[in-house]
């Protein structure tokens, strides 16, 4: 069986600044190679902060467990380093940057990346190559990273940024907030055109809808900071249709909010 890209175990995480706030409460997930996973669950439930917390960032505190990736325990890792050894994490509400174009911002991220300067002949046919694959228009790099931008433009940016990139990880935190159904299925056509055996993802979703277009292999559902059950396709269908009351009221689990996060 091949190594895991993502192998969680035990994670607990509380807020930086109050770390009497615990927000993920011991999760366990495993996420191999061409496998796409989806992270469910009521708002508060901590899929975000998840999310932050794999990809390293310094609002949140590992009180125990560790993350592997790739093999490696990257636990102790800056988000930078991370992000070079390829880990993608695309934000929920994405950034404006004016002034910086998209092509600036792909070619320094390139560069990090590969850790060499990428010529510009080489950059300029990659970028062309993924925006073709996307089915984007070549001026639509030209703008300056999600300044005017709508919400679909925005999370059209971040697929273009997987794209380019080419990691092994990629961790979609509610690509579909905000979207209208043309607009997400634009991104979910983006996210399947992109799809590799060696990329994994982690979708991270309130509602089923996106999993219409891009179908997981399995579903985790998040309540209080731990995963309280694992499925297929069949199960995002039934909280569609039954929301999440059935599941926690079979746990005897109320919708308390794990403190802070999504």
């Amino acid at each position: 069986m091949s190594t895991p890209i993502l192998d969680v175990r035990g994670l607990e995480v509380s807020v930086a600044a109050h770390p009497d706030i615990k927000i993920v409460r011991g999760v366990d997930l495993v996420v191999r190679p061409g496998e796409i996973h989806a992270l469910m669950g009521p708002n508060g439930s901590g899929k975000s902060t998840l999310a932050s917390a794999i990809a390293g960032s310094p609002a949140y505190r590992v009180d125990a467990g560790q993350v592997f990736f790739k093999g490696e325990n990257m636990t102790a890792w800056r988000p930078d380093q991370r992000a070079r050894a390829g880990m993608f994490l695309s934000f929920q509400y994405p950034t404006p940057i004016p002034g910086v174009t998209m092509v600036n911002l792909l070619r320094g991220a390139l560069k990090a990346r590969r850790g060499v300067e990428v010529p510009a002949r080489e950059f300029l046919a990659e970028l062309r190559a993924t925006l073709q694959q996307l089915k984007m228009d070549e001026s639509f790099a030209r703008r300056y990273v999600n300044d005017g931008f709508s919400g679909g433009e925005k999370k059209r940016a971040e697929i273009l940024q997987l794209g380019m990139m080419h990691p092994e990880l990629a961790i979609l935190d509610e690509t579909d907030s905000g979207l209208d159904v043309d607009a997400l299925r634009t991104v979910a056509e983006g996210v399947n055109a992109l799809r590799r055996p060696e990329l994994g993802i982690l979708i991270i979703t309130h509602y089923q809808r996106i999993l219409d277009y891009i179908r997981p292999d399995v579903v985790h559902v998040l309540v209080q900071g731990r995963i309280v059950r694992s499925g297929g396709p069949d199960l995002a269908q039934q909280i569609e249709r039954n929301g999440y009351d059935p599941i926690l009221q079979e746990l005897g689990l109320s919708r308390e909010p794990a403190k802070a996060g999504a």
